[in-house]
Formats: structure tokens, C-alpha cells, sequence
């Protein structure tokens, strides 16, 4: 029997991250360009419902969803 490994989370250092930079920084795409082509394909989920927002602010709470990669976005307890 296996542990459920727990969900990776991305702490944020403002209010909101960009889509398509959260994307790149955690390594999911290579440039801007690929993380607009999948969003607009409608390959991520967000909340588990299609974002077509390039650019949509996630905010603390949100789970973010890409093929088998996931991550949940949280609060660093600072704000900006």
C-alpha cells in the first residue's frame, strides 16, 4: 500500500500570478508561446474547468491542472 503523495503548491510573493508565467516558472513549457498554445487549446484546467485566459490572475486556493501535472496555488502570508 502507497502514501498518496501530497499535492505540489506554488506559494505566491503578491496578490496574483499570470497563467502563463506560472506555467514557465514551474517548468511545464519552455517559452511563453507554448504556454499560450495550450491554454487556448483549452489544456488547462483551472478549478477543474477549462481557463482560456492566457493571462487569467490566480489568486491563492486556485489548483491549476495540466495533463498529469497539478499544482495548487497558496499564500506566502505577505501581501503586496
Amino acid at each position: 500500500m502507497t502514501k498518496a503523495q501530497p499535492e505540489p503548491t506554488f506559494e505566491l510573493t503578491g496578490n496574483y500570478i499570470e497563467l502563463n508565467k506560472l506555467m514557465k516558472l514551474l517548468g511545464w513549457v519552455q517559452t511563453g508561446g507554448q504556454a499560450k498554445i495550450l491554454i487556448q487549446e483549452g489544456e488547462v484546467l483551472r478549478n477543474g474547468e477549462r481557463e482560456l485566459r492566457v493571462r487569467a490572475k490566480l489568486i491563492a486556493g486556485d489548483k491549476i491542472e495540466w495533463g498529469s501535472d497539478s499544482v495548487i496555488i497558496v499564500s506566502s502570508g505577505c501581501s503586496n
